[in-house]
């Protein structure tokens, strides 16, 4: 009787699968726990970048040139109504108003208060305007306000000399005197906004 012999043949195991089989097998355990620990990975670094615009912050503001920087006791909320109170009763007009935090609540992301609010007056514009056509480009003056790492807010906002600087050439000394002029109405409001008031 002739037996089928094969030169490279391989013998069966206890179960009676070929070592071809028995490596396929143990390959494919290998793969899944490798898929496994991939899988694990994979979740956690989806994890990781959820809860990352949930933690990012900036960092508080700080003083920088040509910028006035004023710290209050107050929370975010409460300072951007008594900026725009401010503002009004200084005889500024609020012309705009922008911000990230709501639109990001929104989407699911928690985010620090933020808003920029744009404030100026028709006497201002037409004054800038007969000294400097371009300066206009720089109205309305933008205030700021920012929630810090413990809860309270930052009214901040770059100077109108500073922002109109580079039309000075152009609007002269009278274009100067009108962004100090400016100066002094952003100051009062600012001022009026960080203070307590009964």
């Amino acid at each position: 009787m002739f037996h089928d012999v094969r030169p490279n043949a391989e013998r069966p195991d206890a179960k009676g699968r070929s070592g071809h089989q028995a490596r396929a097998i143990t390959a494919d355990r290998g793969n899944g726990s490798h898929l496994t620990l991939a899988a694990l990975c994979g979740v956690c670094a989806l994890l990781l970048l959820i809860a990352l615009p949930r933690l990012a912050h900036g960092g508080d503001m700080a003083a920088r040139q040509g910028w006035a920087v004023h710290p209050s006791a107050k929370d975010f909320p409460t300072l951007v109504q008594d900026v725009i109170a401010a503002t009004k009763e200084e005889g500024l007009i609020v012309v705009t108003q922008a911000g990230p935090t709501k639109a990001a609540a929104a989407r699911g992301i928690t985010i620090p208060g933020n808003r920029v609010i744009g404030v100026f007056n028709n006497d201002f514009a037409v004054r800038i305007l007969a000294h400097s056509t371009p300066a206009m480009i720089e109205a309305p003056v933008r205030l700021y306000v920012t929630e810090n790492t413990d809860g309270s807010a930052t009214l901040s906002y770059k100077t109108a000399t500073h922002v109109f600087a580079p039309y000075f050439d152009d609007g002269g000394a009278e274009l100067a005197d009108i962004a100090a002029e400016l100066d002094r109405y952003l100051a009062a409001v600012a001022q009026k906004s960080v203070t307590t008031r009964p």
